[in-house]
């Protein structure tokens, strides 16, 4: 067997296992253990904490740049929609199908398989990093947020910073160089209480329904080339009556904001609050917009592999490093999150191949 086949035979092992244990996003501690004992097998030394899972490669020098593979084991629940066993790696069609093996799992064994490969190579270009991560699903703070900040982490960079990073996620293997941001925010419309038969009070809903159609009508008039532009959708609606008489006087709305690079969540904010009568309240500016330069040597590599790029309208992990990062991985973003999720086989294999001359280009 060529080492190429068994880096090919080993991702596709490892991703049976991965599917095989469930993990959902805050419950990823049998998949980190799976990933533990992967790296034991093949004679990587590796370290734990939490549920993420990183390696350095064998003769790391932190005079060197440093080069970020990262994916998460983390899945959503499955939908009520599988016919198929979620838990089950079955192989089909040229296919293996199961929860997270598109998203990202397909992804993440490429990237440990690309690492391994590179792992005992001396005199590279660049040190290379894989952190296999917790909680990207639910943009948890336990995942790549908190390992990046981790003391022992940060030790064994020696006070360097990480230079550049590749995300995996699925992307058909094109690259994704930027990436929307996610504002999630809470209106809340203010009232006063009534007895509707009576016509008394003011209604909270009126004074959301305003606010609402204004969100519905407004655009933002800044258009990025990769991104578009910024889109607000109000996703929920309520009030705390229980009674069917009675004027509300709160009212309740959440707004879903998804922002291009050209805006800061705080334009966004002072944008919705001089114009609506309701409260505005962010749940969290973390996962702001990001964009990676043309002419970043990981983008310029990937040209040079005859990849293209757009911009992404889904968010990841990618939104919380304070570096460079290249979204990019095997499996269809359109896959993510649907009933009997599977990835292509020789997507698998093709996601190796490509991150391995990815990287042979930038070493």
């Amino acid at each position: 067997m060529s080492g190429s086949d068994k880096l090919y035979n080993d991702a596709v092992e490892l991703l049976k296992e991965l599917i095989s244990t469930p993990s959902f996003s805050r419950e990823e501690d049998q998949t980190a253990a799976v990933i533990c004992r992967f790296f034991a097998l093949q004679r990587v030394e590796h370290e734990r904490t939490d549920n993420n899972v990183y390696a350095f490669n064998k003769h790391f020098d932190p005079e060197k740049p440093s080069l970020l593979l990262n994916s998460h084991h983390d899945t959503v629940k499955p939908s009520k929609g599988y016919t198929l066993d979620p838990f089950s790696p079955i192989i089909k069609e040229e296919k293996i199908f199961g929860l997270g093996s598109n998203d990202a799992g397909g992804c993440l064994v490429s990237l440990i398989a690309t690492f391994i490969y590179f792992y005992e190579k001396q005199n590279l270009k660049y040190n290379l990093i894989l952190a296999a991560t917790a909680e990207e699903e639910i943009s948890g703070s336990n995942g790549i947020e908190a390992l990046l900040m981790k003391p022992f982490f940060l030790e064994k960079l020696e006070g360097k910073e990480i230079n550049a990073a590749i995300v995996g996620e699925p992307t058909l293997m094109q690259m994704a160089v930027a990436e929307r941001g996610l504002l999630v925010i809470d209106g809340v419309a203010h009232g006063k209480a009534g007895h509707a038969a009576r016509n008394e009070g003011i209604n909270a809903i009126g004074i959301a329904l305003k606010d609402i159609e204004w969100i519905n009508q407004h655009s933002f008039s800044r258009e990025s080339l990769l991104l578009g532009k910024v889109k607000m959708s109000v996703t929920v609606i309520e009030t705390e009556n229980k009674a069917h008489n009675v004027v509300p006087a709160v009212c309740r709305f959440v707004i879903d904001t998804r922002v291009n690079e050209l805006y800061s969540f705080e334009e966004i904010l002072e944008t919705l609050k001089s114009n609506l009568q309701s409260e505005i309240i962010p749940r969290s500016t973390r996962l702001k917009s990001t964009a990676i330069s043309l002419d970043h040597p990981l983008v310029k590599a990937g040209l040079g592999l005859g990849r293209n790029y757009y911009g992404s309208p889904t968010t990841s992990d990618k939104a919380l490093m304070n570096f460079p990062a290249l979204k990019m991985g095997p499996g269809d973003s359109a896959r993510s999150h649907t009933a009997d999720e599977y990835i292509f086989l020789r997507e698998i294999k093709e996601g190796i191949d490509l991150y391995i001359q990815l990287l042979e280009k930038l070493m």
